[in-house]
């Protein structure tokens, strides 16, 4: 899916601002359609933003079922002719959108975008209503999983997932414009060969009859390279600059729809950064080097904004990637907002790209759900999640496959890899994000307790993902039995599979100011020499190709006694002031004091 961008031939709207907000504890919208006029006790509400924290009210932030938005937008005149399209970067964790009177369209998960073709709905000249119900409910059939319990105080929301179930429209609204006859997808895949690089492409177009595609390549300053003709092809740049790791050298591929007589009748620009990703043996390998993994799993999470999408912060936390000397993160547990990635193209930052299906683990879901259940069966998690979980990933690379940045697809997070039944559900979504996009690793997160006897999934897998506590949720405070086993776990899983290893989750929780003189759990001491020791471990395992901390910030969870405050595993707080623990990385990855 393509991103709304200006062009000769395209406008856009953002939609962003103060929309009416309802929240709808009775779940009677539907039934009384109030997508057909100003929603009855209406507020005024951010977009993007989660609705949860906005209001001192706890009905908002525990709701569980719909919520409304709407807003009215008045669409140009200039814009008749045009194909109208409005797109939503993201509704947590589903929708149904109406323009005036007419459902446009309804979209499952919470983390990618969806459109819908409103031009035969709108009025030109004058304000339309947009109308959203926003629906939070977690089942066994969405990703990620959850259920809900009936109680005399209404209905209570469970999921297995450690981060707060926030909710709402998070990213930006859009009505964007295009001609009928338009550019609706590109994919390009670039190769590198000595000083030259490739870009394979393809384009698919609609309305297209009678035009020619066209297409070129042009570097940095704005001189062309390259040029083709034809939907699909290969552009050859002699004297390639490559994207890599620190440098996010960008050339601009622009697709042109030409029809004899008028000149190009839709106009589509995709920054491109040519590079290769490969695995060999244990080594990962951008541009054919071997590249070690320094960062973070993040979140998406702030004070106030929840999830919502925050230009502000995104550069304020890369800036703080930069000052720590990170060079990777991980989107845990989500796909991140399109800016995120593009933000990353344009700095040279290395992404592993997640999908949302964190929680299908019965194990970590009696903890905290507080019941038992079989992770895989007809009654929990079962064929029809798996074709959602499918949808998920087709969204993602739909969305993601052209970002440079992207070098890895992580289709879950910490489920239940050790029986038949998790085998069975994930070898067909494997096969599936291979079928979509064949040129990059698969991975997934796999749980502490899944070693290497008990896990049956990995060898389906590029690159072994770990996240590991070793120190603090098993060994508690005892750093010297904690380093014995990580490394006797770590070496036995580099011996069976000879695959690159990524520390995809580490650490302890943390409360800022908390100091002992002798460490202890909880402390800034302990943080730091729990990293320390892992550090000293990942050296001594060549297999080791990464090191992700978990988390770059403190975030927001749902209530447990495991939690003070949300999780604060953080080397940052939540409001980005550093931790003792963020010195220490910035000494080991920058080499700085």
């Amino acid at each position: 899916m393509l991103e709304p961008r200006e062009t000769p031939t395209r406008e856009r709207r953002s939609l962003d601002g103060l929309w009416r907000f309802a929240l709808d504890a009775d779940g009677v919208g539907r039934g009384e359609g109030w997508w057909r006029g100003p929603l009855p006790g209406a507020r005024e509400a951010p977009v993007p933003a989660s609705y949860n924290d906005l209001f001192a009210d706890a009905r908002v932030h525990d709701h569980v079922g719909d919520v409304w938005y709407q807003t009215l937008v008045r669409v140009p005149d200039r814009w008749a002719g045009q194909r109208i399209v409005l797109r939503f970067g993201s509704a947590t964790h589903r929708a149904v959108v109406w323009v005036n009177d007419t459902q446009v369209v309804e979209h499952e998960g919470g983390y990618t975008p969806f459109e819908a073709d409103v031009t035969d709905v709108v009025e030109f000249g004058a304000d339309n209503r947009v109308t959203a119900v926003v629906n939070n409910v977690l089942t066994w059939q969405s990703i990620p999983p959850g259920y809900v319990d009936q109680t005399p105080e209404g209905p209570r929301q469970w999921y297995f997932h450690d981060f707060f179930n926030y909710a709402g429209i998070h990213r930006t609204v859009w009505l964007y414009t295009t001609p009928t006859a338009y550019v609706r997808d590109v994919t390009v895949v670039t190769g590198l060969s000595g000083t030259a690089g490739t870009v394979g492409y393809e384009v698919e177009t609609a309305g297209a009859d009678g035009t020619e595609v066209r297409v070129g390549l042009a570097d940095a300053t704005g001189t062309e390279v390259a040029r083709a003709t034809g939907a699909a092809g290969e552009l050859t740049v002699a004297d390639v600059h490559p994207w890599r790791p620190g440098e996010g050298y960008l050339y601009t591929f622009t697709v042109e729809l030409w029809r004899d007589g008028e000149g190009p009748v839709d106009v589509y620009p995709l920054p491109v950064g040519i590079r290769t990703v490969d695995v060999s043996g244990t080594r990962f390998l951008i541009n054919g080097e071997p590249f070690y993994f320094r960062g973070f799993g993040k979140h998406e999470d702030t004070p106030v904004r929840g999830k919502g999408h925050d230009d502000v912060f995104l550069v304020h936390d890369f800036a703080l990637l930069d000052w720590i000397g990170a060079n990777s993160f991980r989107t845990s547990h989500y796909p991140y907002a399109e800016e995120v990635l593009d933000y990353a193209d344009r700095h040279g930052l290395v992404v592993i790209d997640e999908t949302a299906a964190v929680g299908l683990n019965a194990q970590l879901g009696a903890t905290l759900a507080k019941t038992s259940f079989t992770t895989f069966s007809p009654d929990t998690v079962n064929d029809a999640t798996r074709e959602v979980h499918r949808q998920a990933i087709r969204e993602l690379v739909a969305r993601d496959k052209n970002h440079p940045s992207v070098v890895i697809w992580s289709i879950a997070n910490e489920p239940e890899s050790w029986t038949p039944a998790s085998r069975a559900y994930f070898e067909p979504l494997v096969a599936e994000a291979r079928r979509l996009d064949p040129t990059r690793p698969v991975a997934f997160a796999n749980v502490l307790v899944a070693t290497p006897d008990r896990d049956v999934l990995s060898d389906l897998f590029d690159v072994l993902m770990l996240n590991r506590y070793y120190g603090w949720y098993t060994d508690t405070g005892d750093l010297p039995a904690a380093e014995r086993d990580l490394e006797v776990e770590l070496s036995t899983w580099a011996d069976r599979y000879g695959k690159p290893i990524i520390m995809t989750e580490y650490g302890a929780d943390t409360v800022a100011g908390l100091h002992s003189v002798v460490a202890v759990p909880w402390t800034e001491e302990y943080q730091v020499e729990l990293l320390a020791m892992y550090h000293r471990v990942f050296d001594r395992v060549d297999a080791v190709v990464g090191e992700h901390v978990w988390n770059f910030a403190d975030f927001a969870t749902s209530v447990t006694i495991m939690r003070v405050g949300g999780n604060r595993k953080g080397v940052f707080t939540r409001d980005r002031h550093p931790k003792a623990a963020a010195h220490l990385l910035r000494r080991r990855w920058r080499g700085s004091p």
